[in-house]
């Protein structure tokens, strides 16, 4: 597990968490330069996604060695946390377990799934051989590449960039990385005093997201965009832009 440090030299701290199968530098590289420009970036790979030998081995255990890298290295505080998709469950759990601090837990368009571990084993014996076997084929591979670049708006380096994820890291982590996180929990209402859970909601995956958002955080401040998952990571530069903008009023905030 890795964590790298940039833009030392800002005041606020904020830890960037990358989503499923993904590294930081693929998951935030659009908006990596607007970033670091103004905080000092925590960037976290986690096991199994960092191009050690090491395999993903479960949720909690990840966040507890993130915990410990915070506790050691920055005295158990930080400003935010900005979780793409799955690196969302790491802010949830951040916050929930109360081991350390932050002001402002940033969800990046997360979708928070949550199932029995029938159903999540099911789902990842679909999923996992789904996301491997996009790049098993130079058809399959332009297929998907078309795909991505059709439904996100793509650029066509950024889509190349994504799809490497696919086929670099081992389909263990993967599965281990998907299963864990499908069965491990969020309570409701989560209330931490001093730390606002901002939400990133991506309006065209559907409202039950947004009900997820408002079931397990109390009060939590949710800013609306039309755009796909996560599209504003992946997506053409005018989705970045408003998000960028409302990360800097979050960031801003007293709490």
């Amino acid at each position: 597990m890795t964590f790298e440090e940039y833009g030392t030299e800002n005041e606020k701290k904020m830890m960037l968490l990358p989503g499923t199968c993904c590294d930081w530098q693929t998951n935030f590289s659009n908006v990596f330069d607007d970033l670091v420009g103004k905080y000092h970036l925590i960037c976290v790979n986690y096991d199994g996604f960092d191009g050690g030998n090491d395999i993903f081995p479960d949720m909690i255990t990840v966040t507890e060695k993130i915990e410990k890298y915070i506790i050691e290295k920055h005295e158990g505080r930080i400003d935010a946390a900005l979780g793409s998709s799955l690196g969302s469950s790491f802010v949830g759990q951040l916050i929930q377990r109360r081991k350390v601090h932050m002001d402002h837990g940033i969800f990046g368009s997360p979708d928070l799934d949550q199932s029995g571990k029938i159903s999540a084993k099911l789902q990842s014996m679909l999923v996992v051989p789904l996301l491997t076997g996009f790049t098993k084929s130079e058809r399959k591979r332009e297929k998907t590449k078309n795909l991505l670049k059709k439904t996100f708006l793509m650029e066509d380096e950024v889509a190349e960039k994504f799809m490497t994820c696919f086929s670099k890291f081992n389909p263990e982590s993967i599965k281990n990385e998907y299963y864990t996180d499908l069965i491990t929990y969020l309570e409701n209402d989560i209330n931490v005093e001093h730390t606002k859970a901002h939400f990133i909601y991506a309006n065209k995956m559907g409202e039950k997201y947004l009900k997820r958002y408002k079931r397990y955080f109390h009060d939590p401040d949710i800013r609306e965009f039309d755009m796909q998952h996560e599209q504003w990571l992946f997506g053409e530069r005018k989705y970045a832009e408003p998000v960028l903008h409302v990360i800097d009023e979050f960031m801003k905030m007293p709490v």
